[in-house]
């Protein structure tokens, strides 16, 4: 098993130390949170509350994704960054291929680029991209992530999407782990995916379950595909060997509640401290 530090929202400032502290102890990698903006006027609502409630995020900072995991990447050598998850469909797939590349190769192939659709119309409007047929554009840009990422010329010529042949240097492959709880999302990280990533919430073990009929029916079921999950089972040695017998390859655990209003008190300090106790206690247990 694999352990990724999931902090997000807090003082920017904390980052550069909770990434070389969980480094220190242990953990494979850190979740890196995407937000772009934060309408004023909003009828949406969030997938992942239970009332739905987007309030949460306002006035809350985020780094940009990219411009974070550089940093980040700097002070470290160890260290796995796994977008949670880019909001793909809102971006220029060629420049994210450009983007993502790049980090991998100053990183030497740290980066696991989790990419999903935002579930916020806004994000859409103010990147001036269409609403609609977003699903299908998920899929076109994740094509062309994957033939820029491979080197050589490249050309895609889709619905949403006309790219002419070219080519990126540095041309650096990663992974691609695709988020969402829908048939589509699952679906789409069977096939065009290197791996998926749970959003808490569900029914893992249905989520699960549909995860490997879908690998089934594609053929995949032996191919080397990544399981990144949010779960209560990963807070304990026992618990993490339940995730493990279930196929789940990493787990994303974090130490407050993310869906809190208002800005995050808690102390730096004490942020290690709980990164450090969860390695002494979980971690250690279940190593290598």
């Amino acid at each position: 098993m694999r352990f990724t530090y999931a902090e997000a929202m807090t003082d920017p400032s904390f980052y550069v130390p909770l990434a070389k502290a969980a480094e220190e102890a242990g953990y494979t990698s850190m979740s890196v949170a995407d937000s772009v903006v934060y309408p004023r006027d909003s009828d949406s609502t969030y997938p992942y509350t239970a009332d739905g409630d987007r309030e949460f995020l306002e006035d809350k900072p985020f780094i940009e994704t990219f411009i974070l995991i550089a940093a980040l990447g700097a002070v470290t050598t160890r260290l796995r960054f796994t977008p949670f998850v880019l909001k793909l469909p809102i971006r220029p797939p060629v420049l994210v291929a450009k983007q993502a590349a790049s980090i991998a190769a100053l990183t030497g192939g740290r980066l696991g680029l989790g990419v999903g659709l935002s579930p916020w119309p806004e994000d859409f409007q103010a990147l001036g991209v269409p609403w609609e047929r977003r699903g299908k554009r998920m899929d076109e840009a994740i094509d062309i992530l994957r033939g820029l990422s491979s080197g050589g010329y490249f050309e895609f010529h889709g619905e949403h999407y006309d790219v002419p042949a070219l080519k990126i240097t540095p041309a650096e492959p990663f992974p691609i782990l695709v988020g969402g709880h829908s048939e589509p999302a699952l679906r789409r990280a069977v096939v065009r995916g290197d791996g998926w990533m749970h959003a808490g919430g569900d029914d893992l073990d249905g989520l699960l379950g549909r995860l490997n009929d879908i690998r089934k029916q594609e053929g995949k079921a032996g191919d080397p595909f990544e399981v990144h999950v949010i779960s209560m089972d990963a807070y304990t040695p026992d618990g993490v060997k339940r995730l493990e017998d279930k196929g789940v390859t990493d787990v994303i655990v974090g130490f407050r509640m993310p869906y809190a209003k208002g800005p995050d008190t808690q102390p730096l300090a004490k942020k290690i401290e709980n990164l450090e106790r969860f390695a002494e206690t979980v971690i250690a247990k279940v190593g290598p």
